[in-house]
């Protein structure tokens, strides 16, 4: 897919982000994160809309061939652990993760090191992402993609199409429950699947109300940046069996990884923890195959242990 927009090679759009000001200054004195980036990703949702009408950037985005339901195939398999790889420059509570950052590159290689699917950032003030980095990565590999970024507006949802995503986030702490009920409909009917985050019980109850198939748990709180697993913990009792649960943020092992999966999470969203590593694809093929080299310890000692039970019964 070309780049419409005329915008350079997402390397060279992030060292222009180098020069941006910090926008996270005035959350360090007491605001509220998340209703300072919504604030402002409305502000930008119109000034883009001023650029390009909806009604035209909806018959771009009709030009784009459907691709429903890829993203959620892509989570659903259970014999295997689903990563959701996500390429990041920066975040709100680290700053700069990686100065070098090419997200051609990286998606490139979590593709090869076996990522389930592909999250990128797209939200310009805080993460230093754009559209464009996602519709370069798209074109560079054929793994589902989600658009992460603060969706407030319909207009969204047809820029990710347009740019090939096959996903958006939709935050549910971001949303009034009839504006999320909206988006995800709209997300549905646009043939992208709707990937809705959560981080408490009431949160969680909005989602199931609003009809949602895919839930991530995120165990940071957006308001504090605070971060507790204990979040996805508690929260799986409470997911229908139907929903395809995905638990975010402050995974940091194999072993994390597969507790997770034994309580119910069939995917599994992680950033920092590979946008900090020397080599972000090779951080992910070996958490891949820690998972599995503990897997298989497991099963070699449940079947030793069921041999001896069976020898045990056998014995006169």
């Amino acid at each position: 897919m070309t780049n419409s927009s005329g915008a350079d090679h997402p390397q060279a759009a992030s060292r222009n982000h180098q020069s941006t000001p910090n926008p996270q200054s005035g959350i360090r004195n007491g605001g509220d994160l998340l209703e300072t980036i919504v604030a402002g990703t409305r502000r930008i949702v119109e000034v883009r809309q001023q650029k390009e009408p909806l009604a035209a950037l909806a018959e771009r985005a009709g030009q784009v061939p459907l691709r429903r339901g890829r993203f959620y195939e892509a989570l659903a398999g259970t014999n295997r652990l689903n990563v959701i790889a996500e390429c990041k420059r920066r975040s709100p509570s680290k700053g700069i993760l990686r100065a070098d950052y090419d997200p051609v590159a990286i998606a490139s290689a979590y593709v090869g090191a076996g990522a389930a699917a592909i999250s990128v950032l797209t939200e310009p003030m805080f993460f230093d992402g754009s559209l464009e980095h996602l519709i370069a990565v798209r074109a560079a590999v054929e793994v589902p993609l989600l658009r992460k970024d603060f969706i407030v507006a319909e207009y969204q949802l047809l820029e990710a199409k347009a740019a090939g995503a096959d996903a958006v986030l939709l935050i549910v702490a971001a949303l009034r429950p009839v504006e999320l009920k909206v988006l995800h409909d709209r997300a549905l009917r646009h043939g992208l699947g709707a990937l809705v985050e959560v981080h408490d019980a009431t949160e969680l109850a909005i989602a199931i109300d609003a009809g949602a198939r895919i839930v991530g748990v995120n165990n940071r709180n957006l308001r504090t940046l605070e971060v507790d697993v204990r979040a996805s913990e508690e929260l799986i009792a409470r997911m229908p069996p139907e929903i395809i649960a995905i638990s975010e943020s402050g995974l940091k092992t194999s072993e994390d990884l597969l507790r997770l999966r034994n309580l119910g999470y069939r995917a599994f969203l992680i950033g920092e923890r590979f946008m900090t590593a020397a080599e972000p694809g090779e951080q992910l093929k070996q958490l891949l195959a820690s998972a599995a080299g503990t897997e298989d310890t497991e099963v070699t000692k449940d079947t030793k242990g069921m041999k001896e039970m069976k020898e045990m019964r056998t014995k006169p």
